[in-house]
């Protein structure tokens, strides 16, 4: 995840990484706020695998930085993150969902339909998995009322999902 974020802010601009930090938080703060003991060694990934360049200067005050930019390779990658599937794990799930559909608009409307595709189905799955637990578990309050909200959640994002799906159509 923390790749997709990295390069998504790159394809914006060149950045330091306390500016790749700063853009992720006021993007994404939300959903996910990366340290910068993450940031620094998936910049270091990105740019071994040539997606990521930096360039050393000289600030006004004579201190050194680093910027960092996107390469077509990076560009490449970063449409290739954004179109995996979907993640396994329900609890991540949704976190990268949203990720995603909130860099959806790098991608081509063929594209963006087949990514919208797959986000709904596994969340389709999941919503199903959710009330199948419910009608034959016997739960007690608090566990009802958490999958209850999760239900709720799944719902709110399926339909988030059709109206994506319905603007790239329309």
């Amino acid at each position: 995840m923390i790749e997709l974020l990295i390069l998504f802010v790159l394809n914006r601009k060149v950045l330091t990484m306390y500016g790749v930090s700063k853009e992720i938080k006021e993007l994404f703060s939300v959903l996910t706020t990366p340290s910068y003991g993450t940031i620094k060694p998936a910049l270091t990934r990105l740019e071994k695998g040539g997606f990521v360049k930096s360039q050393k200067t000289m600030s006004s005050g004579g201190r050194p930085s680093v910027y960092y930019s996107i390469t077509k390779d990076g560009t490449e990658e970063l449409k290739r993150l954004i179109l995996l599937p979907p993640l396994e794990n329900p609890i991540q799930f949704l976190t990268m969902a949203r990720i995603k559909l909130a860099c959806a608009d790098l991608l081509d409307k063929e594209e963006q339909l087949g990514m919208l595709k797959k986000l709904k189905t596994k969340a389709e799955t999941i919503l199903i998995d959710t009330q199948n637990i419910m009608r034959t578990k016997d739960l007690a309050f608090y566990p009802k009322m958490v999958f209850d909200n999760l239900t709720c959640e799944y719902k709110n994002f399926i339909s988030l999902v059709e109206g994506f799906e319905h603007a790239c159509t329309h």
